[in-house]
């Protein structure tokens, strides 16, 4: 969920209670509609794409990769007529997960939508700021992204339609029923392209898993955070679970969605979801403890998750107002891998504010 999960707005962008009404509302029984859904949505508050995934070399070393746009709508004023007022703000995160390195490369980018520098197309999949982009053709998806000692280029090409969590893309995030997002998924992405570190560069193939959601409200009052994972199994199916949790790290919403190999699926409400430490990791750097190790349940699916490698904290403060956890991890069921992919910790520093 981003997160996808779910976005960590900063500060200076977080919504006061008496502008919420200035966004539309999530509600169901209104169907998603592709390809229009793939583009951006300008009128609900926040928004993000979302692409996690593993990638190996042709040595057979692996990689996790992150690449994130995010979409903010701030609380303006519309009728301000100067080409300088910020309508649409966009963030993006990239991140190389090298277990040889043991902690992750990371780089994030920032900028007002306008003047062609920055922006979100509205008809499908086409999102960038300067030359960081994100963008979906006829055969997948294309993700280009550069730091000062990495670079990614890679591409996705999809393998099956999307996968709509909740109830029709209506993905409930708390007991309210306003507490929710417009979802999909899109698993399984076949995955090839280049990596480079420190200058070198290397040929990649592997899976991965595009997240599109966008939303006004979130989080429920009392939640501090969310735990979320996206799990493209060996078989062909593909996981989506996430808790949300309140202070005392208890869960104040649950769900999850299943499709099967055979292309069968399953959701999951709260009381058949549950997300349990199996062992913890404290950051050296910002003393944050994060379940790294974790069971997740969803239905009478049982999966043990363990990370790639333990310090995969990614710190967007200077983006997105936030520090978390984004790991690359596998899936055991029994002791056996059955699948990889990623999880997602957030508000385990401090409360996240949406």
């Amino acid at each position: 969920m981003k997160r996808r999960r779910f976005l960590a707005v900063p500060l200076a962008f977080a919504v006061p209670a008496a502008a919420a009404g200035r966004y539309p509302a999530v509600v169901p029984g209104t169907p998603l509609r592709f390809p229009r859904d793939h583009g951006a949505h300008p009128d609900y508050r926040i928004e993000w794409w979302y692409i996690t995934g593993q990638v190996a070399d042709p040595a057979g070393h692996g990689y996790g990769i992150q690449v994130t746009f995010f979409r903010i709508r701030p609380d303006l004023d519309d009728t301000n007529p100067s080409a300088f007022a910020p309508r649409e703000l966009l963030f993006a995160h990239a991140a190389i997960a090298d277990s040889r390195r043991g902690r992750l490369r990371h780089e994030q980018r920032a900028a007002r939508a306008g003047f062609g520098l920055a922006g979100a197309a509205r008809d499908t999949t086409r999102v960038w700021i300067d030359d960081w982009t994100l963008e979906l053709g006829a055969d997948g998806y294309r993700a280009r992204a550069g730091a000062r000692d990495f670079a990614l280029d890679l591409r996705f090409a999809v393998t099956e339609g999307p996968l709509l969590q909740g109830v029709d893309g209506y993905s409930r995030k708390g007991p309210d029923p306003r507490q929710a997002s417009w979802y999909y998924s899109r698993p399984q992405l076949a995955t090839t392209g280049e990596l480079a570190q420190d200058g070198s560069a290397v040929s990649v193939t592997g899976r991965a898993w595009l997240d599109h959601e966008w939303s006004s409200e979130v989080m429920a009052p009392g939640a501090v955070g969310w735990d979320w994972t996206g799990i493209n199994f060996d078989d062909g199916g593909a996981l989506m679970a996430f808790r949300m949790r309140d202070a005392t790290g208890e869960a104040m919403w649950a769900a999850a969605t299943l499709r099967a190999a055979d292309g069968r699926v399953r959701t999951f409400g709260p009381e058949a979801v549950r997300f349990a430490p199996l062992r913890r990791w404290r950051s050296p750097r910002t003393q944050v403890e994060y379940p790294v190790g974790c069971a997740v349940r969803a239905g009478d699916l049982d999966v043990a998750l363990e990370p790639a490698m333990d310090d995969q904290e990614l710190d967007a403060s200077t983006s997105t107002g936030t520090v978390y956890w984004e790991g690359a991890v596998r899936a055991l069921r029994g002791g056996r891998e059955v699948g990889r992919g990623y999880l997602e910790l957030t508000g385990y520093g401090r409360p996240l504010r949406l």
